[in-house]
This record gives structure tokens, C-alpha cells and sequence, in this order.
């Protein structure tokens, strides 16, 4: 009896409709198992592909957060040559000529250019105001000596009317005296006499020393103040002494030693190609200027025949060998800090070291580097102000089309 199907059982087993109903359920499920797959694998794809794009956003902007720069590497010197120096011609001897008395500019008789001895007369001066002064100061001394010679007459009457008692002794002693005071009195009038006599000679101006009029400042019918050529800057005449020169040159530091007192030094001028002038070396500072860090050094060349000008800048070859290694860089690959003068170098790492140089001599473009760098490192040419200690940088080079790439990248012709 337990056996046998229940009536229940056998409508659900045997209807077609209940089983019909069965079997579009499960498709159903299948189906929204399939589309949620499908979902769930797009999601996935998505999501992998939003994380892989922050990636690469990542990267390219810790990529371009880096400072892309270019390198060269320093020049060698050869071990052995001459030292040449920049130098600036000057003068023996240069001085402004100012007036020492007042009036106005009669008459001038040298001109810029002209060549003058010693003793030459420049300009004439017209003083009107000296002239009566000096008229009054010898009239005052006339009367000053014809009161003295009175009060010597009563003097010596008195000193004598004294031996007879005929006057008192203040009467004598008061003539006596007079005449003292009237003797310092014609000596202040000489005194007097004598300062605008000399004060009168200089409204004759005269050449101090042999050499070249450089400038004149002034013309006839200008006024002169004492002291001044008519303005409170402006000089009547400035005279220069050419023959010989001075020639100033600032020698570096490191090759101060190698200067001596008698060198042998020779000029070299861009528009005089092929000329040299020498000359030896007189003097030097004995000192370091602090803010160059170079010797002052002077160097005197003969100039009889004026070829050499005042002001003009030289090239200045010193008979004196450096040796040792020495490189070269170009003033766009420094950095200057309050350190001192640096180089950025590049690692192997590509991270920067900020070396501290020691410059030798400055050609121009061009300084020697003493100290501080080596052949080999990398030097980044012009390096920002930005730059650290240890900060991460790209390497940049040029293809062969003049395009840039990156230290690393393919060359796209290869």
C-alpha cells in the first residue's frame, strides 16, 4: 500500500503542462546566469581597463613631473701651453687739469690730440677781479711801508728825547710800539700782495707733464670757478701720458704663482692682427681680490710711436708654461650659486650632482674648469636655477632628422 503512487504525485509526474512549466523555469535561470556572467566579465574588463589607464596616466605624469636636459662633456686643454689673459690699456700717468682762479677762458692753444712738453702753456685766463685786488693789495702795501717808515722817524726822536728826559717813558715806549705794529702790517700787506700775485699766475694754465691732451671742456668765453673748468664735474683739460702704457690684466688665482716681477709679457690687439707689443711685468697687487678671487697685475710696454691707445682692450701672453690636465666649458653649463660657481652633473642613475668648480681662465664663451668636473661626466647645458641636489632628470639627444628623443628611446630610422 505504501508503494502506490499518491494521486498527487502522479498528476505531477505524468501532466505535460506542470513539466512544461518546469523546464522554461530553468531556461530562465540559465539565461540571466549567462547575462549576469557576461555582465560581470564586461565590469571586470572595465574596471581592469579605468586601472590600467590611471596607470599610464601615472606614469606619463611622473614621466613629464621629470626635467628632460641636455649634456655635453668638457673640452681637454693641451697639458702644456700659454697663458694668455684679457687686459685693458691705461695710461702712464692721466690727469684732469682744473683751473685755480676765477674768471673766463681768454684764450685756449692746445686741442684733443695735440702732444705737449712739459711746461707748455694750455689756456689763458681773463681775471678781471684778481687783477684789481692785486692793484689794491700793492697800493695798501705802499701805505702800509710809508706808515712804517713815519713811525720808524718818530721812533728813533723819541728814543732820543728820552735820553734828555724831554718825554716821558710811555711817550717813547708807545712810539716804540707803533712802529712794531706797522712792520706787521707791511708784512701782512706783502703776505697779501704775494697770494694774488700767485692766484693772478694761474690764469695761465701749464702742461704738468709731457704727453697727449685726451680731452678740453671748456672754450673762450666760458666762466671758470676756481677748482673747476665752469661745472661741478667737468675739468678744462685732461692730459694722458702714453709712452709707456700700463696695461692691467687679472690673473686668476691658480696661476698668481706663475706671475714674477720682470716677466716677459706681450700684447696681441684684433685690429692690429699680426703685431705684437711687449713689455715686462712691474708690479702686481700682492693681493687677492676677494670678490674675482684674481691678482691685479701690471704690465708696462714701451709706446714711442702712440700705435697703442688708452682704453683699448688686449689680449695679453705671458711667458709662462701651464701644465697639468685643464678642460674647458661653456659659460651656458654653469650654475651660479652662493656656494660658488657649480656644474650640474648627471649620475649614472640619472639623478644630478651639483659639483663646485674652480675656474681658471675666462676666454669668453669659454672658462677653464681647474677642479670640480672630470672628462667624463655629463654636464647639463643650460641647466635652470631650479635644479638640486639628487633630483631625477631625462637625458635628451637628437636624432639624425634633428628631432629630440629621450635617453633610452629607439631611433624611429633604425
Amino acid at each position: 500500500m505504501s508503494d502506490m503512487p499518491t494521486d498527487s504525485q502522479y498528476n505531477s509526474t505524468n501532466d505535460p503542462n506542470s513539466r512544461a512549466k518546469s523546464g522554461g523555469l530553468g531556461s530562465m535561470v540559465r539565461w540571466f546566469l549567462i547575462l549576469f556572467v557576461v555582465f560581470a566579465i564586461l565590469g571586470a574588463y572595465a574596471l581592469l581597463q579605468r586601472r590600467n589607464e590611471h596607470r599610464v596616466l601615472a606614469e606619463q605624469t611622473e614621466r613629464m613631473a621629470v626635467p628632460f636636459v641636455s649634456v655635453i662633456r668638457a673640452t681637454p686643454v693641451e697639458g702644456a701651453s700659454e697663458m694668455v689673459l684679457p687686459g685693458t690699456l691705461k695710461a702712464y700717468v692721466e690727469s684732469p687739469l682744473y683751473a685755480r682762479t676765477n674768471g673766463y677762458l681768454k684764450k685756449w692753444y692746445k686741442d684733443i690730440g695735440s702732444s705737449v712738453k712739459q711746461g707748455d702753456l694750455l689756456a689763458e685766463i681773463d681775471t678781471p677781479e684778481i687783477d684789481q685786488q692785486l692793484a689794491q693789495a700793492r697800493a695798501d702795501l705802499a701805505t702800509a711801508k710809508a706808515n712804517l717808515s713815519l713811525a720808524g722817524t718818530t721812533n728813533e726822536r723819541y728814543q732820543d728825547l728820552l735820553k734828555t728826559d724831554s718825554v716821558s717813558k710811555q711817550d717813547a715806549d708807545n712810539a716804540s710800539g707803533n712802529f712794531t705794529a706797522r712792520q706787521a702790517m707791511v708784512q701782512s700787506a706783502e703776505a697779501n700782495v704775494k697770494r694774488l700775485e700767485d692766484m693772478e699766475s694761474f690764469k695761465r694754465v701749464y702742461a704738468p707733464f709731457s704727453g697727449v691732451i685726451t680731452q678740453r671742456n671748456v672754450d673762450v668765453g666760458t666762466l671758470i670757478n676756481a677748482g673747476n673748468g665752469g661745472t661741478a664735474t667737468k675739468e678744462m683739460f685732461d692730459l694722458a701720458q702714453i709712452d709707456p702704457l700700463r696695461v692691467f690684466v687679472s690673473v686668476p688665482q691658480s696661476y698668481g704663482p706663475s706671475i714674477r716681477i720682470g716677466m716677459k709679457g706681450c700684447l696681441a690687439l684684433a685690429e692690429m692682427s699680426g703685431r705684437s707689443f711687449c713689455g715686462q711685468v712691474a708690479r702686481t697687487a700682492n693681493a687677492i681680490d676677494p670678490s674675482t678671487r684674481t691678482l691685479l697685475t701690471e704690465v708696462d710696454v714701451p709706446n714711442p710711436s702712440g700705435t697703442l691707445l688708452p682704453g683699448a682692450y688686449a689680449q695679453v701672453s705671458f711667458d709662462a708654461k701651464l701644465s697639468g690636465q685643464r678642460l674647458t666649458l661653456p659659460i651656458n653649463a654653469l650654475l651660479f650659486r652662493p656656494e660658488g660657481t657649480m656644474a650640474a652633473v648627471v649620475r649614472p642613475d640619472n639623478t644630478l650632482d651639483l659639483k663646485k668648480l674652480i675656474i681658471g681662465r675666462d676666454l669668453g664663451t669659454i672658462v677653464e674648469v681647474m677642479q670640480g668636473i672630470t672628462e667624463s661626466d655629463n654636464v647639463v647645458v643650460n641647466p635652470p636655477d631650479a635644479l638640486e641636489q639628487g633630483q631625477k632628470v631625462t637625458i635628451t639627444t637628437q636624432n639624425p632628422d634633428g628631432t629630440m628623443k629621450t635617453q633610452g628611446e629607439q631611433n624611429p630610422k633604425q
